[in-house]
């Protein structure tokens, strides 16, 4: 047995996960909670941000389990792909110099989802929330669809359903076609009336989780509202569309679905599901295993035992280590 660490940094903050591993077989034997989430400036991701919450943490899951230095670690983080090029150059050299860790996993957070739900199988994973990414591999190579942001895609995911619901609301409130008066009702509930609408929306620095905060309702409406099943119909053709693009061509091939908006249920995956079988036919979809915060341990497991076999790839997934082995 050996002692790995699993690392997811997003926006809600950082969560940290102490692992025993066996091969590349891991249980969690202790874990960590910060809800502030790591710094993004203009150069990226804030590496000293990030060790700061970290350290003192494991420092402190290695006392409680009584073990060493972890074997591995592998650190999942929103934005790795794009703001991570801090990270990947000063986190290797301060974690030997402070933990002792010889070898290292840097991960953008759609990775460790797919690790966390598919574990190391070929196949294609989604994970929606606020945004909406797809990724899949061959176990050669890493394809992706979406992820963009909400202004530029996200299609399908909370901010989208979530804007779409508003919009349908405020047709209704004008008169408009394509209007829903139940989701004008569940809007004025939530946010207040109408014409308020722009000043409690365009301001706001987190405009997208406000925006998706609002997709529940429309998944309420949709069982006896027509504009709001449609919308989530939309959806789930969105959804569908990132998860063909990424699909690798391998015999049963599975679809794993992650993320919170999925918990939105039945309104969403019925005609999710529908899509799926309508479009990827000898595709499987299935359940998660787990999330995010179980891909980082996994990968670390891998990394610790050898066995490592997702793809290396410049932005996804590095492992800086294995140059100075």
């Amino acid at each position: 047995m050996s002692a790995v660490l699993g690392v997811d940094s997003g926006g809600s903050g950082l969560r940290i996960a102490l692992g025993s591993a066996d091969g590349a077989t891991v249980r969690t034997i202790g874990t960590a909670t910060s809800t502030e989430p790591v710094r993004t400036g203009t150069s990226g991701i804030d590496p000293a941000h990030l060790l700061e919450q970290l350290l003192p943490a494991v420092e402190t899951l290695l006392a409680r389990a009584g073990a060493q230095a972890p074997a591995a670690v592998a650190i999942g983080a929103a934005g790795m792909a794009t703001l991570g090029d801090g990270l990947r150059a000063e986190l290797p050299a301060a974690l030997e110099s402070a933990l002792g860790v010889r070898r290292l996993a840097l991960a953008a957070d759609a990775v460790t989802a797919y690790a966390g739900a598919l574990g190391q199988r070929p196949g294609a994973v989604v994970a929606a929330g606020t945004g909406m990414i797809a990724l899949g591999t061959d176990l050669v190579t890493w394809h992706r669809a979406d992820g963009w942001g909400h202004l530029l895609g996200d299609c399908g995911g909370g901010a989208w359903i979530g804007r779409a619901g508003l919009e349908a609301a405020m047709r209704a409130y004008d008169g408009r076609r394509g209007g829903s008066a139940a989701l004008l009702s569940r809007m004025e509930a939530v946010f207040g009336p109408a014409p308020e609408m722009p000043g409690l929306v365009y301001p706001r620095t987190d405009r997208p989780a406000v925006l998706a905060s609002f997709a529940p309702e429309v998944a309420r409406c949709a069982p006896h509202d027509p504009v709001a099943a449609a919308i989530l119909g939309e959806a789930a053709k969105q959804v569908a569309d990132a998860a063909v693009a990424v699909c690798p061509q391998v015999e049963g091939c599975e679809v794993a679905l992650t993320g919170g908006l999925f918990k939105m249920g039945d309104p969403l995956l019925v005609p999710l599901r529908t899509e799926l079988a309508d479009r990827l036919p000898g595709a499987r979809t299935v359940s998660a295993e787990g999330d995010p915060l179980t891909g980082s341990l996994r990968i670390a497991a891998a990394l610790a035992a050898g066995s490592l076999r997702l793809p290396r790839d410049g932005r996804l997934l590095t492992v800086p280590t294995e140059q100075d082995e």
